[in-house]
């Protein structure tokens, strides 16, 4: 193999210098070049190590083994662009018992195209918008975190990286970050649904139930589409419900301000949250994606908390935590739960 390493730092207008990236021939004669980002993201890499020897100007005794080892990141198609992870699938969040869960493959290619998208265009946006989507759609979050922290970089005062780099903190269970996010974001533009509407979600996570209903309900009337009109009403009886507001809850599911027609989670809840479903017909036969289970169960544990069965909440929010589907809402708030309803002597 021919090695051809380059220098191609790029320095934007605002004064950002983003990281190099190295360029080399495969065996095959095609010229392959990794995107912005790789060198700080693969430090030990060979693709790295080689990339160093270049910029110090010295000679080293890995230079003689570098072809052998660039094979081995080249023997398989070149269909993705070499600043994919070479380890795709890593730990992205382990729970508190200590169970490891890690992002999917990209078996459908969507995270391969979205990063040759965003390399051909690096100060774009929306095409850094797409690939931490693309990212999170494999549950690789913190993958997601650092496409958003790039793009911040270059375009600090976009509130809508903030609202999505918010929300991969809160999938990751930084509450921290993911609150201070969404005031950077509130502060640049205070209109956005999904800041309002993660921020709830925080607010809820933290114990702030008056602090979740006023998210919610600024969240609400700015839902973009049915399925997330039904998620901000039913995040938001939860919340006044949990705050002790019951009244104030039933008053507002009779306005029905959820008609849009939908047929998802939420709206399933909601039926329970007006008696028109019954506890054991919430869950279809249908229903087995984990996050479908863990946003189902946590509802009806929220359902059973608020009416004085913290037994059979803790049930359900135990069998939303087994589910698996560790990025829904419904798995992170069941944690939660569990915590705050734990006999005293076993909370940590």
């Amino acid at each position: 193999m021919h090695l051809i390493i380059r220098d191609v730092s790029k320095t934007y207008p605002n004064g950002t210098r983003a990281s190099t990236d190295v360029s080399f021939d495969t065996p095959r004669g095609r010229s392959v070049r990794t995107e912005p980002g790789y060198i700080a993201a693969h430090p030990t890499s060979p693709i790295t190590l080689a990339h160093a020897c270049m910029r110090r100007r010295m000679r080293s005794r890995l230079l003689p083994a570098l072809p052998a080892l660039l094979a081995l990141c080249v023997a398989a198609p070149l269909a993705a662009p070499l600043a994919a992870p070479l380890a795709a699938q890593r730990v992205q969040y382990r729970s508190p018992p200590g169970v490891a869960y890690r992002s999917q493959p990209d078996t459908a290619g969507a995270v391969a195209r979205a990063r040759q998208a965003l390399a051909a265009d690096p100060t774009s946006v929306d095409l850094a918008i797409a690939l931490g989507t693309a990212q999170a759609g494999v549950r690789d979050m913190r993958g997601a975190v650092e496409t958003f922290t790039r793009a911040l970089a270059v375009a600090p005062d976009n509130a809508l990286l903030y609202r999505w780099r918010g929300h991969r903190h809160l999938s990751l269970r930084g509450f921290a970050e993911a609150k201070a996010d969404f005031a950077r974001g509130l502060a640049l533009d205070s209109t956005l649904y999904g800041i309002w509407y993660h921020l709830g979600i925080v607010r809820f996570a933290e114990g702030d139930f008056a602090g979740a209903v006023d998210a919610f309900r600024r969240a609400q009337p700015r839902a973009p589409d049915a399925g997330e009109l039904a998620g901000s009403t039913d995040w938001l009886w939860m919340a006044l419900a949990r705050a002790g507001r019951r009244a104030e809850a039933k008053a507002m599911l009779d306005r029905k301000p959820d008609s849009l027609p939908v047929d998802n989670a939420y709206a399933r809840r909601l039926r329970l949250y007006r008696g028109l479903l019954s506890p054991d017909s919430v869950f279809a036969p249908a229903d087995t994606a984990d996050v479908q289970v863990a946003t189902l169960a946590f509802g009806l544990g929220t359902w059973y908390l608020v009416n004085g069965d913290t037994a059979r909440a803790r049930r359900w929010f135990g069998r939303a935590v087994q589910s698996g589907g560790w990025p829904g809402f419904g798995f992170i708030m069941s944690e939660v739960e569990l915590r705050r309803t734990a006999p005293r002597s076993r909370r940590p």
